[in-house]
């Protein structure tokens, strides 16, 4: 199991907390989900049964104990995802704030369609994603195109700033 479980976290560790990241949109609050994910992947791993791909088993730990930190977050309502998002630093290159503005667009969106992009962008196949979030293929593309389009209209409104 242990061996199992390295393997698990090799293959997945940088996508779960790149979803994390995309959910949350600060770096130590992911870094805080992501290692809860591995915890529940470790003290769930006797209980797979192999009846989903091991990466949408991951994915589906993963979306569910984001959805689970924003619930609660919101309850305590101390999160806005304005003020919780990535605050752009005079000292990162253009890349990382584009890939910072990114994450904070991306973590406009609503709970589903967060995951589906954050999946698509780790190259994750169409068939894990509509297993992962419970809906056909030919839904998931028309659902991706929607996403895009509207991406497209959160990340002029900060160009425009």
């Amino acid at each position: 199991m242990e061996n199992q479980f390295k393997q698990i976290y090799a293959d997945y560790s940088q996508k779960v907390h790149r979803l994390c990241l995309g959910y949350t949109g600060d770096a130590m609050q992911a870094d805080d989900l992501h290692q809860e994910v591995f915890i529940k992947v470790w003290e769930n791993l006797p209980k797979f049964r192999g009846e989903s791909q091991v990466s949408t088993w991951v994915y589906r730990i993963a979306v569910n104990t984001c959805l689970l930190y924003l619930r609660d977050a919101k309850k305590r309502n101390n999160v806005d995802i304005e003020k919780s998002a990535f605050k752009l630093s005079e000292e990162t290159n253009d890349k990382e704030s584009q890939i910072q503005l990114l994450y904070k667009c991306t973590s406009e969106l609503n709970e589903t369609d967060r995951l589906i992009i954050t999946l698509m962008l780790e190259e994750v196949p169409y068939a894990e994603i509509a297993a992962a979030t419970s809906i056909s293929e030919g839904n998931l593309r028309v659902k991706i195109h929607r996403i895009k389009q509207q991406l497209s209209e959160i990340y002029s409104k900060y160009e425009r700033l």
